[in-house]
This record gives structure tokens, sequence and C-alpha cells, in this order.
């Protein structure tokens, strides 16, 4: 019997196992694929447009379902805020973003115990760092959702560490910065063959947006932490703004001058690779030969067509035309503005009945052909662009009581993306509203907007005023998913 237990508790010497993998800096690199590819939902062609948008959109007041999505009912209680705690969606976010965290601790420990000579010094310090980065990134996805969140700080090996009880915000958010600041040390660009790596551009964003975030949150150390995310923003060097708005999102541009972070997708299926996603079809309308699950508003059409045909171009904003198709004179001016057609003629139905209805432009293909033809698709996801950094550097001053450095930055953004004039205003509360105004338009589907409005104390006003009905006390943040509770004890329903 002494024998047979020792043959049962043997490791197999030809398996290998979370203790023996990491033997080199390839074995690193690896494992460090694993806690990126999280970034995309370990690459679900079909999970990731449909967690994603749900759960980060369908709240926000300058989107609605589409036709399609009223089949899916718990998409419908995230844009209705009647969920529970058993909703899919959030169960599949909350895990997903987990499971990153998980990979990324395994990293960050197990890197550490290469043996010298396998793995140079700085190979080693810049994978622990770009780990750090992905764990801060991973809960910061969380915190931005959920009121509070357990910090996982350590890779779990045994049964006994996974009941944890959930931290207080504070901790979380002072987590994360920790992570950030040690990102901070990455490099600030990336060589070809690791383009949409993490830099320290991307770290020195995010910290910004945490101090951002955090300023509203503590209003007794708002001047400090505002600060504190002004010098971030600051050292967010080297990018530029995109003149090519557009370009952006139908993969004509992938990781240009204005790209900070973004989700990288690729036609190629090289070695059993699969990186191709089902996004825009799911965003395209049906008019357009989509799936017609998510539709912009009438609130953002009224908010692109808020200040007029003021443009230098002589019509509205330009990212109206290049972020949604809509009926104006533009789309039906006979030059075949919406994918070689008119408005008209696409938006009608098989009797020539006119279906006079907006819809997403960004992130559809170039050609009606990609679209058409191809289910799968590898347009980059842009997740943290300059115009960000500009726009929340500009939120930060101008809280802080300084509009003369705020104006400059929108007015920038404004000029490059919109082809708009300088701003009207000067005072604190005018440049609020412009701020506001430039978000909406500035970043649709990008799902910043449900964040603002909270930051800002104005969800149920927001949307009230598009007729939902909301509760912050309530809404504000998401119900702990019940697969969380019934596999954590420390945890109470």
């Amino acid at each position: 019997m002494t024998g047979c237990e020792d043959f049962l508790t043997v490791e197999s010497p030809d398996q290998l196992t979370s203790s023996t993998f990491w033997r080199n800096e390839s074995d690193a690199e690896a494992g460090l694929a694993s806690a990126y590819a999280q970034l995309e939902y370990s690459v679900d062609q079909w999970e990731f447009p449909e967690v994603k948008w749900p759960v980060e959109a369908f709240r926000e007041d300058i989107v609605n379902l589409g036709a399609d999505a009223f089949g899916y009912k718990d998409w419908v209680a995230l844009r209705d805020f009647t969920y529970n705690n058993g909703n899919s969606q959030l169960s599949k976010y909350w895990r997903n973003n987990y499971r990153g965290i998980s990979y990324s601790n395994q990293v960050i420990e197990m890197t550490a115990k290469i043996k010298e000579g396998n793995i140079s010094l700085d190979k080693r310090t810049l994978i622990i760092n770009e780990a750090h980065f992905l764990r801060a990134y991973y809960h910061m996805k969380l915190i931005l959702n959920w009121e509070q969140i357990v910090i996982r700080d350590e890779y779990i090996t045994s049964q006994d560490k996974l009941s944890k009880p959930l931290s207080t915000r504070e901790a979380a958010w002072d987590f994360i910065i920790e992570d950030l600041k040690k990102a901070t040390a990455l490099p600030a660009k990336r060589e070809t063959n690791n383009i949409g790596r993490a830099t320290s551009g991307a770290a020195n964003a995010y910290l910004g947006f945490a101090y951002l975030t955090r300023a509203y949150e503590i209003p007794e150390k708002k001047a400090e932490y505002l600060a504190e995310a002004i010098k971030a923003f600051d050292a967010v060097k080297g990018y530029e703004l995109e003149k090519n708005f557009l370009s952006m999102f139908n993969a004509t541009n992938k990781n240009c001058k204005e790209s900070i972070f973004e989700l990288q997708f690729s036609m190629k299926e090289d070695g059993g690779a699969y990186y191709k996603i089902s996004l825009p079809k799911w965003i395209a309308t049906a008019q357009l030969g989509g799936w017609d699950e998510i539709l912009p508003s009438e609130s953002l059409v009224d908010e692109f067509k808020k200040e007029g045909e003021i443009a230098t171009t002589g019509r509205l904003d330009t990212r109206a035309y290049e972020s949604i198709f809509f009926r104006c004179d533009y789309f039906n001016d006979g030059n075949g503005h919406v994918y070689g057609f008119n408005y008209d003629e696409v938006f009608s139905d098989d009797e020539g009945k006119l279906i006079d209805r907006p819809a997403f432009r960004k992130f559809l293909p170039k050609t009606l052909e990609d679209l058409n033809n191809l289910t799968m698709a590898a347009i980059n996801v842009p997740l943290m662009r300059y115009a960000n950094v500009l726009l929340m550097k500009a939120e930060a001053h101008n809280e802080l009581g300084h509009t003369e450095l705020a104006i400059p930055l929108i007015n920038k953004v404004r000029e490059v993306h919109g082809d708009m004039p300088a701003m009207k205003g000067t005072t604190q509360a005018e440049v609020r509203a412009q701020i506001e105004h430039e978000r909406i338009i500035e970043f649709p589907l990008e799902n910043f907007r449900f964040y603002d409005l909270r930051r800002w104390g104005k969800t149920q006003e927001a949307l009230k005023k598009v007729g939902r009905d909301f509760n912050p006390s309530e809404n504000n943040f998401f119900p702990i998913p019940l697969t969380e509770i019934n596999t954590n004890d420390q945890i109470k329903q």
C-alpha cells in the first residue's frame, strides 16, 4: 500500500504542470499571451460582442436595442435595468475578467521564479510589469461595473484560497493604481512584431483615468486626485490625433498614431490561430445585411446635429457622418456614401417604402462586399485613444478651475476629428457642458458614456430624458453574480 501511495502521488515526468511549465523566457511569453487573450474573451468570435456591448453599452442613453436583440431576454434586462444576479452576460463578464486576472497573477509569480540564465533580468522585469498592467486593467473593468469586487492578488493553487471577501472600493482603486504605476516602466513604443502590447503610454492613460474616476468618488480628495490624473496624462507622450477618424474603426488604419491600447484581430489562421470576430455583423442593421443588435438612439443623432452645419466642410461635425448612417442630404447626395448607394436606397423595404432609422457605421468594414461576405472580420477595437486622454485632461483642468487650459485641448479634438471651429463659452459650466458634448459624439460604441454619467452624477437625469426608468441606488452598479456567491462563502447574497 505504501508503494502504491508513492506511485499515485508522483508527477508524470512528461506532463507540464503549473509548477514545471515556467522554465524559460519562451514559457513566460506564452503565459503572458494567455493573459492577453482574455482581452478578447479568449478570442471567442461570438462571445466578444455578445458580452462586452450588452454589459457596457446597453444601459447607455445613446444606444437602443436592434430588432434581433429583443430576442435575448438577458440583453433586454440590461437595457431595462431589470437584471438580477443570475444574468448570463454579467456572469460571463465577471468570469472572463477574473480569468484574465488569474493568468496575470500566474505570470507575475512564476516568471519571478524562472532560473537565472533562462531569462534575462530585463526580459523578466518587462514581462512582470506587463502582467501588472493586465491585472490592473481587468480589475479596473470590474470596479467600473461593480461597486465592490474581490481583489485577487495571488495565483490560486488550492481550493481553500478561492473564498475571499469583497474589498472596499477604496482598497480596490489603491491596488489598481499601484499596479498601473509599476506598468509605467514599460517601453514607450513597441517594435512591429509586438504591436498591440501594453506600453508606458497605456499605463499612464489608464492611471489618469483611474485618478479621474476616484476624484469624483472621494470629494475631499478631488483636487489631489485631479492633479495626479493630469500628471499621468502629461506622461502620455508620442501620440497624435488621427485626421481620418473613420479609418480607426474600419480596419484600414490599425494601430495608428492615435491608438494607445487596441485589441488586435487578424484574418490569418497560421498554426491554427483564430483571431476573427463577428462584431461587424453584430453591429450592422438588417438593411446593411447585419444581425441588427444595436442602434444609435435618437438622442445621439440629436447630439450630432446640436451645433448645426458649422464645420469647415459646410456640414455637421464630421464625426456624425463617420460614426452613424442617418437620413440627411449628405447620405442622399448621389455620391454613394452608404456603401455606393444613397441612404434612401438602402434603408427601404422590398416595396421601396422608406425605413428611416439611424445605424452605426463605426466598426463596419470599408466595403459592402466585406460586410456581406464575411461573417467574421478582423477589425481592431481601440480601447484607449489619445483623444480620450486629451478630453479627460481637459476635464481635470476644468474641474480644478483652469478653463483656460481645458479649452485648447477640446478645440484640438474638435478641429482634427470634427472639422469644427473653436468652442464657444469660457466659464467652467460652459466648458463642462462642451466636454460632455464632445465625449458623446467622440466615443459611441467605445462604451465610456455610462461611466461618464456616473462620474458626473447624471445617470438618472440622462436616462429619464430618453424615457428609461433608472434608480441610481440600485442600477449604478451591477449585483455580484450568483456564480461568484455560490463558489465564494465569504460573500453573502
